[in-house]
Formats: C-alpha cells, sequence, structure tokens
C-alpha cells in the first residue's frame, strides 16, 4: 500500500498556519465601505468601464442666439450712421447737393461732391434756428447770400436749419 504525499511544505511542520489572505488587499490599511468613493454600486461589477466625460464647454442656443441678434443691432447702427453721413443736416457752405425725389415736401437732399454728375445745387449759406415760414426763411437767406435761388429747411428731428441753395453749374 501506497501513502500519499504529504501535503504543504514539508519543511514548515513546526511553524504556525498563517492567515487566509484576500484576493485584492484593500489600499490604505482600510477596508473600502459601501457609499465611499470608488465603491462599486450594488450591483455592479466591481470593475466596470467610467463613462467618457464630455470634453470642452457646450455653447447653448440660448447663447448663440443672443450673440447673433447683438451682432444684427450693431450692423443696423452702423449702416444707420454710414447712410446719414450725408444727408443735409450734414451740408456746410460751398458743398453741392443731390435731390433724391422730386417731391417739394419732402425733396431727400443729400450731399455730393462738387464733381459729381449728380450735383444740382451748391449751399450758399447755412442758418441754424427755427423758421416758421417760408417768407422769414427767404429773408434770412437774402441777407446771408444775395444770389441764392432755393430755399431748404429742416425742424422736427434734432436741429432746425436752413439751406440756401444756387443751381450748381459744371
Amino acid at each position: 500500500m501506497t501513502t500519499p504525499p504529504p501535503q504543504g511544505n514539508p519543511f514548515a511542520q513546526n511553524q504556525p498556519a498563517a492567515a487566509p489572505q484576500a484576493p485584492f488587499p484593500p489600499q490604505g490599511g482600510y477596508p473600502q465601505q459601501p457609499g465611499q468613493p470608488g465603491f462599486p454600486p450594488q450591483g455592479a461589477a466591481p470593475y466596470a468601464p467610467v463613462p467618457p466625460q464630455p470634453s470642452g464647454r457646450k455653447i447653448s442656443f440660448k447663447t448663440i442666439k443672443n450673440i447673433v441678434v447683438v451682432i444684427a443691432v450693431a450692423a443696423i447702427a452702423i449702416v444707420g450712421y454710414v447712410t446719414s453721413r450725408d444727408d443735409a443736416n450734414t451740408a456746410s457752405v460751398g458743398d453741392c447737393m443731390h435731390r433724391g425725389s422730386t417731391s417739394d415736401n419732402n425733396p431727400d437732399l443729400e450731399v455730393v461732391k462738387c464733381d459729381d454728375a449728380k450735383a444740382q445745387y451748391k449751399v450758399l449759406a447755412k442758418i441754424e434756428g427755427s423758421f416758421l415760414t417760408d417768407t422769414l426763411a427767404s429773408s434770412k437767406c437774402e441777407a446771408a447770400a444775395k444770389d441764392f435761388q432755393y430755399t431748404y429747411t429742416e425742424s422736427g428731428d434734432g436741429k432746425d436749419f436752413l439751406l440756401c441753395l444756387q443751381d450748381y453749374k459744371k
């Protein structure tokens, strides 16, 4: 009859038995408890993959809309400024004018260069102040410029002024 071979280490017969070890000892010296960071939730695999974190900052629709509105308002303001730079209220003595419409009530005068083919009138005098009647405007122009042919008054939206105009001969 044969005897089975001895189990364990034959040279460690007189040493006390070692305590059983856990498959993965806890780090830091303390066992991890449920609810602590890094402890897998109940029912989850202990080594479940971590979902990827979103990279960068997400811009909302509201932010984009607000930016577009600000740009549109700025563009309208710039266009309004550029188009108003050559209105009659910017005219000074010696400037040439062009009549944009045929209406006598609203001739839509604009400043143009005197060498421009559109130049029709030349400003002989510009008088600022309120003018109630065409007769008063004519007498003011007579005092300021003897050779005037037309008067143009503007009032109500900002400065009131009177332009004394003459046909421009090229």
